[in-house]
């Protein structure tokens, strides 16, 4: 852009839109002095790393005069809003958030993990929101252990006949059976909410002060229990304090880290004067300088976030004034003291996730999210059991449970069952028995799963909902799935998923990244179910050979295998390895080698 151009734009305030030769916005920013910064774009003196690539697209520049600086800020967020160029920090409003929700105005409230858009309940409380699915059910996880609100739906807290297996390891105070009363429980819902609050502090003087009560009028049990939780919640805070402690109530710190076209930010939150959490935000082909690029994140983030009463900045900001009057909160840039400090450790938090390989978690807690609000499940899925079965015209029946945890195959937790009572060729039966003895063993050991998935359709789930039903299960959630005319080919094919309450079934994408997850946790339990079934027709096969030797009977069988373990080994075996089985003869020593020469 030759100089004659240059000097035609104003001498005032304003925003300046920097568009292609197709007319497209590719950057917008905004300026004290309009003529002056748009030179500089020219002045062959801006070293960020865009700049190249921005002016050899450029074509035109619109610009918006404004009577103030303020006017300007608040122009340049309305039209990056609008037409989201590709050159700038962008804090999308139509995402989605992932936030705890406290549903206070309900007789008996709950907390659930929930994500929304822009409209939240009335009738509820949001805390959040949290950049990270796998952060955000962290604290879901230490919420619901230390307070012990239900975690059922309103259909199952209103038929409720006796307390469930939450109850009995005092993770409910079971509101639905009356093993509490009302005042009790609105406390610990209180407590709960000024624990997300960050007011650690006025919760445990609560607590302690309770306990105090409950011990003198000798309710040690109770006592207890205050005890338990005063402990948990100090060891919780002790986990997230800082040694950076700072003295105000409400303070957010920023810093950031610039690699190239790539931005990370981190913000932590202060409470208390106690560091509580922390969210980042990551952005690539950004070209607005520090300055402008921590003034574009302010207005914008803090347009759809409460802000805190001060926030702490890396560097000063020209127009911080006027930011910190548009969003409400006092903007500074500490040089010394436990401020300084704490934009030291803002920074050190952006390096190390800039360098953590830390991607693949995340995407695993986001796909989980997805699933439990697809699938409208109770639970978050952090645990997952899938059951298959395989026989062959009902022999040597076998089933099989693959375990994932968040997300990740879990051979440990794996297993494989011998199908004991079912009828010959009764899939249903065969389902139900396993699960039935996975379930019972598991209310006995205190280990559940969030979510069971059952390989086939609408008759198996009805089938283990009984089951459920028998053992009073409300905890687990249930979902069936089965491909198009039970195929387990390879290839895409449309995938049927059957859960409580609906007759019909819910289709997923057959190019979608929960539908191949979901597969895959299928597909790894019909594998285990084959390889088992297979393992166990070959033994049975082998073991007949046993039979046709002449001479050896149920004990001498029982015997051998004893020694040896297996049929293969027993026919590996030499004579003076046989000579080892007491119960053999030297005839039978004699056969058995002979039959063994025969099948070589």
């Amino acid at each position: 852009m030759n100089s004659e151009k240059l000097l035609t734009f104003p001498l005032k305030p304003g925003v300046y839109l920097m568009k292609n030769r197709e007319g497209k916005i590719l950057y917008i920013g905004k300026a004290k002095i309009l003529r002056e910064r748009i030179k500089q774009y020219f002045s062959n003196q801006d070293s960020r790393a865009m700049i190249p690539f921005l002016i050899s697209q450029l074509e035109e520049i619109e610009t918006i005069v404004t009577f103030t600086e303020k006017e300007a800020l608040l122009l340049e967020r309305n039209l990056i809003k609008k037409h989201q160029p590709k050159y700038n920090i962008l804090l999308k409003d139509d995402k989605t958030f992932i936030s705890l929700m406290i549903n206070h105005k309900n007789k008996w409230p709950k907390v659930s993990l929930v994500r929304y858009k822009e409209n939240q309940k009335e009738d509820a409380l949001y805390f959040g929101p949290y950049t990270s699915a796998l952060h955000a059910r962290v604290i879901f996880e230490t919420l619901t252990k230390i307070f012990p609100l239900r975690q059922c739906s309103d259909k199952e807290l209103s038929s409720r006949k006796r307390p469930c297996l939450l109850y009995s390891i005092k993770r409910c105070i079971a509101p639905c059976v009356g093993k509490c009363t009302k005042e009790e429980y609105d406390e610990t819902v209180a407590e709960s909410i000024g624990f997300l609050k960050g007011k650690t502090k006025h919760v445990l003087s609560n607590l302690k002060k309770k306990m105090q009560e409950a011990s003198d009028a000798l309710e040690f049990e109770k006592a207890g229990a205050y005890l338990k939780t005063i402990q948990q919640i100090q060891s919780v805070t002790e986990a997230k304090e800082s040694s950076v402690q700072l003295d105000i109530d409400e303070c957010d710190v920023i810093n950031f880290i610039r690699k190239g076209h790539y931005t990370l930010l981190v913000k932590l939150i202060y409470r208390d004067g106690f560091l509580i959490n922390s969210e980042h935000y990551d952005f690539s082909l950004t070209l607005e300088s520090d300055e402008e690029l921590l003034s574009s994140f302010l207005i914008q983030h803090y347009s759809v976030e409460k802000s805190p009463k001060e926030i702490l900045l890396p560097i000063e900001i020209q127009d911080g004034k006027d930011v910190s009057e548009l969003i409400n909160s006092k903007v500074v840039a500490p040089q010394k003291g436990d401020k300084k400090k704490a934009i030291d450790l803002a920074f050190e938090n952006a390096k190390a996730i800039y360098e953590q390989e830390k991607l693949s978690l995340s995407s695993k807690e986001e796909l989980l999210l997805e699933l439990k609000e697809i699938l409208n499940l109770s639970r978050f899925p952090s645990r997952i059991e899938c059951f298959d079965t395989s026989h062959i015209s009902g022999s040597d029946a076998v089933a099989s449970l693959s375990a994932f945890t968040n997300g990740e195959k879990d051979p440990k937790k794996s297993r494989v069952y011998k199908i004991k009572t079912a009828s010959s060729g009764d899939d249903y039966s065969a389902l139900a028995e396993v699960i039935t003895r996975r379930l019972t063993r598991g209310l006995s050991d205190n280990d559940l799963p969030d979510l069971i998935i059952v390989d086939g359709g609408k008759g198996q789930l009805n089938r283990i909902l009984e089951v459920f039903k028998e053992l009073e299960i409300v905890s687990i959630d249930l979902i069936a799935l089965t491909k198009e005319e039970a195929r387990h080919d390879k290839g895409l094919t449309k995938e049927r998923i059957f859960i409580r309450g609906k007759n019909e079934p819910i289709s997923l994408n057959p190019h979608s990244s929960l539908l191949f997850f979901l597969q895959s946790i299928r597909d790894e339990a019909h594998r285990k179910a084959i390889t088992f079934h297979r393992k166990k027709r070959s033994e049975r096969t082998t073991l007949s050979l046993l039979d046709q030797i002449q001479g050896i009977g149920p004990l001498k069988k029982k015997a051998l295998l004893k020694q040896f373990g297996s049929v293969k080994r027993i026919f590996s075996a030499t004579e003076s390895e046989l000579l080892k089985v007491e119960c053999l003869t030297k005839k039978d020593r004699e056969t058995l080698i002979s039959f063994s020469t025969q099948l070589k």
